[in-house]
């Protein structure tokens, strides 16, 4: 009979398992975090997806419904370059194109041993990565902390 802790590590390393498959996987793609947001409309029409912006005082958001039910949203600041990504849905969404040249750090963070049994939690000087989630149930962020619009509440990106 599993006992409680066996569960957790067999669900932990489902959804460490799950992400980095996800991650590695080309079923979605999106803007890059750190490119300019003029790639969000080719990834939009590349994706069959749905795009609704909104202005906000320090950045604007890109809100994608794919036609898997995951909705990404992207965060561009005044200067043009995203530097959030956040998602939720059945799918996550390719981290290698929504993370960009941030990816092999992901990764690497990734593959290190983490606190925690239901989510993912990596934080650096350049790159915040948010993840959780269990199957058809995922949801995360992305951010660059020197990037984050002054003003701008990292709460509010979720």
């Amino acid at each position: 009979m599993p006992t409680a802790r066996s569960t957790l590590n067999v669900k932990n390393c489902v959804l460490a398992s799950g992400l980095l498959i996800a991650a590695l996987s080309p079923c979605v793609a999106a803007a890059a975090l750190g490119e300019p947001e003029t790639s969000v409309q080719s990834d939009v029409a590349q994706l069959h997806g749905s795009i609704k912006v909104t202005e906000h005082a320090s950045y604007r958001l890109h809100e994608i419904q794919l036609p898997s039910g995951t909705l990404v949203r992207e965060f561009a600041g005044s200067d043009g370059k995203v530097f959030a990504v956040a998602w939720n849905g059945p799918t996550v969404p390719n981290l290698r194109q929504t993370l960009g040249r941030y990816f092999d750090s992901y990764v690497t963070a990734a593959k290190a041993k983490h606190s925690g049994h239901h989510h993912l939690q990596i934080q650096q000087s350049d790159l915040v990565v948010q993840a959780a989630g269990h199957m058809r149930a995922f949801s995360g962020l992305a951010y660059l902390p020197p990037a984050v619009p002054s003003g701008v509440s990292v709460g509010d990106l979720h």
